[in-house]
This record gives structure tokens, sequence and C-alpha cells, in this order.
């Protein structure tokens, strides 16, 4: 029997490709997901949905989730409340990130599912201010300045004790700020947005400034993908990188890349880190290479200019 991949949070952003990728590679795909949305999906499909297993259900509810690893292989593990969602609703987004994790490990465990790839986030990580280093070595304490940053923190444990007493194998990525087609909602997706609008031709405000890490989504899917795939013992979690630049100079290459010139940025610090080493992603892992930032870009726009 091949590879059958179970993608909790498989209609958000990094979701979304990852199914689109493993369903061009020709896998097994079962998508899950709490509501049905194809918004994404046929954003960057060209309009059509992938072929793969659909399955509705709640990450809270643990029968659901080990219903949903039944045959499967191998499981990536995306869905979450972001930074917002889990501000107006703490108790709800623990349930979610933490408890859904938890209920991700037990379905690994009772379906007996080799491997998880599991989404952390650069959240784990406190300000920038926090820090002597503008990009993070990978020991670099943690110390999270939101609900969501600590129940990151606290997947990224319980990792590890699902290997220690289970013998469970997983790999955490840290993703940061994550752009591209299908990246419309939370804290860093303003400037995802604004290439769709500058490809539109409508003005737009990023309300921010600062340094960040960009990180091209279908270059993410393709690491959890990785991760997922490659051979590392134990449960260790990796900082990934994209490019680290200012906001500045990401929104020039939107006007160079569109000829748009009416997308605006603000001056206001995000509470995260400019960017973070992901050496040994690289060389412990063999982490996929990611695309160049100005190629990101003009992909994205081709992306956005298709759909309209």
């Amino acid at each position: 029997m091949g590879d059958r991949f179970l993608v909790t949070g498989a209609n958000g952003c990094i979701g979304a490709w990852v199914v689109k990728l493993l369903h061009a590679e020709g896998v097994d795909v079962v998508a899950f997901d709490l509501r049905v949305d194809e918004h994404r999906h046929r954003l960057i499909n060209a309009g059509a949905v992938p072929d793969v297993e659909w399955m509705q259900g709640d990450l809270t509810v643990q029968t659901d989730v080990v219903a949903a690893a039944a045959g499967t292989t191998h499981i990536i593990h995306l869905a979450a409340l972001q930074i917002p969602f889990c501000r107006a609703d703490p108790a709800g987004g623990a349930a979610v990130n933490v408890t859904g994790t938890v209920n991700v490990f037990q379905a690994a465990k009772k379906q007996g599912v080799g491997q998880i790839a599991q989404a952390s986030s650069i959240a784990v990580f406190g300000r920038s201010s926090d820090y002597a280093e503008r990009i993070l070595p990978a020991n670099a304490p943690r110390l999270p300045n939101t609900l969501y940053g600590v129940y990151k923190v606290a997947t990224e444990d319980l990792a590890k004790v699902f290997w220690a007493e289970d013998g469970i194998r997983s790999v955490g990525l840290r993703p940061h700020t994550v752009f591209g087609p299908g990246r419309d909602q939370g804290l860093t997706s303003l400037p995802s947005v604004g290439i769709e609008h500058a490809v539109a031709g409508q003005p737009f405000h990023i309300d921010f400034g600062g340094s960040l890490d960009f990180q091209y989504a279908p270059d993410v899917a393709a690491a959890f993908i990785h991760a997922a795939r490659v051979d590392v013992q134990g449960a260790p979690t990796f900082n990934i990188a994209g490019e680290s630049t200012t906001v500045a100079a990401f929104v020039d290459m939107i006007h160079a890349v569109t000829g748009f010139h009416q997308i605006t940025h603000g001056a206001q610090l995000l509470p995260v880190v400019d960017g973070v080493d992901a050496t040994d992603w690289f060389e412990r892992a063999g982490g996929p290479t990611p695309t160049p930032l100005r190629a990101a870009i003009e992909e994205s726009a081709r992306v956005f200019a298709a759909a309209n």
C-alpha cells in the first residue's frame, strides 16, 4: 500500500497548498477540516477543487480525528486558531490548538501512523527587542507574548512527551510570515492581500512595517510534506526561513512586479522577531530550498490575475 496523508486544516492557506502538491504527486489524501470552504482551493487550482477524500470533522472531538486517521501513513497537522481568534476566545483557542493537537497524536497512536508533521509558529519567540540577535539562532529561548504562542510552545513540548512515552515520531516547523495566494487571514496576511489588490488595481494599506521573514506558501507546504517524510528520530522542531527583509522592500517589489504603486505600508512593528536561523532544518533534515522573494511575488501575481 502506498502513502496516504491526513491533512488537518486542509482548507487553510498552507493546507490548501499541501493538498494541491500531494494531489499533483498522485498521493492519496484525506483533507480534514471543520467546515466546507473551497475558496482557497479554487483560487490556487484555476477554479477546480482537487479530487481527494474530503472529511468534515471537529479537531476537538477525538473520535472525529481517529476516524480521519484510519488507514493513513502520515499526518500533516496544520489546523489551528490564529492570534486574533485565540485572543477573542482563549478557551476555544486552547481547545483547538492544544487539545486538538493531543487528539492528533492520540489518533496516530491508535491508528499506527508512522510520522506527524505539525505546525508550530514563530510566535513561540518574543519580540525582536527581547533578543540581542536580529536573526535568532536555533537555540534561542522561547518567550511567547500571545496566547497563540503559549499554545504553540505546549504543542512542541507535548510532541516530545508522545515520542518519549509512545515512540511517535514527529517534526514540528515554525513558519513566520507566510504569503501568497490563499493567505487571506491572520496577523501577517496583509502583504498577500496587498499583492491581490495591486493585481486588481485597487489601493491598499498594510498597516505595519519593520522587518519580517517572508515565506512563500507553496514553499511552506513543501516543507511540511518533507517534514512528514524525513527520517529524523524523536520529535524535533525546526525553524524554517524564507527571506528576511523589510515590509517597505516587499511593497517596492509589489510595485515593480505589478506596475501599480498605490500599495502602502505603516511603521508599526509587529510583536515578532525579524527572522530566524534555519541552518538546522537544511543541514539536519535536508529541507527544500525556498523560492527567491521576487519570483514568489511574480508567481502570486499570476495566480491572482488568472482568478480575476
